[in-house]
């Protein structure tokens, strides 16, 4: 269960991907570092020093990337995917390392969007190793991700049979809820999730937020709000999680509760982004074009690196803070080439509407009509742009 737990934290590892992070003046405290007397630091720090005298432990090295990897999940901190690739640097580049190792790199891989060689070595390891539970729910996450649900279908099913009852769910419901199956997959999820009290917090976080966002994604705002807190309360600093309640409460105009939410949160770039559409509904224009400068950075910072994992928000930036639609619109498009869930159809729609340019969106329509997607918010903006407006 160990394992499933970190497959899980690194469902949603590349919501915390953040460039580098350049301060706007020397006063201001970029980091805390965690107090020498952390548990959990002391350990990683001996098995570090362990490593540093026997690099080619491959238990050892597997054993501290896990921790990296989970530690990346639960402190929003990025670098520890840097510092869980770097425990496995002997075996990095090889073309067929070992298969734990070469399941960390599957999960660190997507992590970074590097989805096609991800999903080589997630075919490999389940080669050799076809019972592999962790390797399936990371194959099928990627393939939702990529808009291949008929794959991810037969993943969730290999899953069905290895693992609890609220795993297997909770991977069929995500497709179900992109392929006109939104109703009967939430009730579904509800139900099994309420009878799994006795699930891992990490399992039961993932099924809150997934029912959380099915709500919203059906206009029924207070009781997707209430998933969310309920969500919170089992995991207060999952970056992913409060992303997706700070957009919620963005839609309802409840700049206020943003602002409280992501409070200390600046160094994350989907949560950055946030805090500004949150000061721009607010009117606090000093401290909106500060963070609009900040983005900025970082966003032409990431693309000096070749690195397209935040272009979904790089769109929205463009698209709500610089009103620039058109640069939005060309910044969608190449998202929707990597990944097809639910918040890039809607950013690719609105930066449509927006440029008035029904024909750049008929790709996205088509498929919500050949997917069946339920979305009220991506239904209302179709319908602008089939009225021309």
């Amino acid at each position: 269960m160990h394992k499933l737990i970190l497959a899980l934290a690194c469902c949603s590892a590349a919501a915390i991907q953040a460039a580098p992070y350049i301060p706007a003046s020397g006063q201001l405290v970029v980091e805390t570092v965690p107090r020498r007397g952390d548990p959990a630091q002391q350990e990683l720090r001996r098995l570090r020093s362990q490593l540093n005298a026997s690099p080619n432990d491959i238990t050892l090295a597997a054993t501290i990337a896990r921790r990296y990897i989970a530690l990346a999940r639960s402190e929003t901190d990025p670098r520890y995917l840097g510092y869980a690739e770097s425990a496995l640097a002997p075996w990095w580049q090889q073309a067929a390392p070992p298969t734990d190792v070469r399941l960390l790199r599957a999960t660190l891989l997507q992590s970074t969007h590097q989805f096609m060689p991800a999903l080589a070595d997630l075919k490999a390891v389940l080669a050799s190793e076809p019972q592999n539970v962790q390797a399936w729910l990371t194959q099928a996450t990627v393939q939702t991700v990529q808009g291949d649900y008929t794959g991810a279908t037969t993943s969730c099913a290999r899953v069905s049979g290895l693992s609890i009852e609220l795993v297997a769910i909770t991977c069929i419901a995500n497709i179900g809820a992109v392929t006109g199956k939104a109703a009967a997959s939430e009730q579904l999820l509800d139900l099994t999730l309420s009878r799994s009290a006795n699930a891992p917090q990490d399992l039961r976080v993932w099924a809150l937020t997934l029912l959380a966002e099915m709500a919203q994604r059906r206009g029924d705002a207070a009781t997707s709000e209430t998933r969310f807190r309920r969500a919170l309360t089992l995991s207060p600093r999952d970056s992913y999680l409060l992303g997706a309640y700070a957009d919620l409460l963005l839609e309802q105009n409840r700049a206020a509760d943003v602002l409280e939410l992501l409070r200390d949160q600046e160094r994350i770039d989907a949560l950055l982004l946030r805090r500004a559409l949150a000061l721009q509904q607010a009117g606090k224009q000093s401290a909106m074009q500060a963070d609009i400068r900040e983005l900025a950075a970082r966003f032409d910072a990431a693309a000096q690196r070749g690195d397209t994992v935040h272009q979904r928000e790089q769109a929205r930036f463009e698209l709500v803070l610089r009103h620039d639609a058109k640069t939005a619109l060309t910044l969608a498009r190449k998202n929707w080439d990597v990944q097809k869930e639910p918040a890039d159809i809607r950013i690719y729609l609105q930066a449509a509407v927006q440029a008035r340019d029904a024909a750049a969106a008929k790709q996205v329509i088509d498929w919500v009509a050949t997917h069946h997607t339920e979305d009220a918010a991506a239904t209302r903006l179709i319908h602008q742009l089939q009225a021309g407006t």
